[in-house]
């Protein structure tokens, strides 16, 4: 019994020893990259993070800083849509949409901000990306 567990102990030695290294695929890695940038070209909205606070300044006017971040992993984007829907006690009382036309590298970030004077007691800010273009 115990020969039997030596030998299979041995067999699993040298097959695990004998594990060759993959070779890297030019070919294959070109076609995969193609494919991930067709993939975030049709579906932009989805690499996106938009991040963001609010805050009231002294002259009445609603201040948004926001980041919006590009998690593509191949594809740049420009003509980011932006829109700001605010709040007041959970209704709707306003909303802007902003357009902004810098180029988002991928992995990159892109800070911005806005202002807009808005019904007095806005209490917040919600925002969104509407759409954004592939840069080719």
């Amino acid at each position: 019994m115990k020969k039997y567990y030596i030998l299979l102990w041995a067999t699993l030695i040298v097959f695990s020893c004998n594990n060759k290294e993959k070779k890297f695929d030019e070919h294959t890695y070109q076609e995969q990259k193609i494919s991930l940038a067709q993939r975030e070209k049709e579906n932009p909205k989805t690499f996106f993070k938009l991040q963001g606070d609010d805050h009231r300044n002294i002259f009445g006017k609603t201040v948004y800083k926001g980041t919006i971040k590009n998690t593509a992993s191949v594809v740049a984007y420009k003509d980011v849509r932006v829109k700001l829907l605010y709040y007041k006690n959970g209704n709707l009382v306003a909303n802007h949409e902003e357009l902004f036309d810098n180029t988002i590298s991928p992995n990159n970030k892109f800070d911005f901000k806005t202002k807009y004077k808005t019904p007095h007691g806005t209490d917040s800010v919600a925002a969104y990306i509407m759409s954004a273009k592939a840069v080719q």
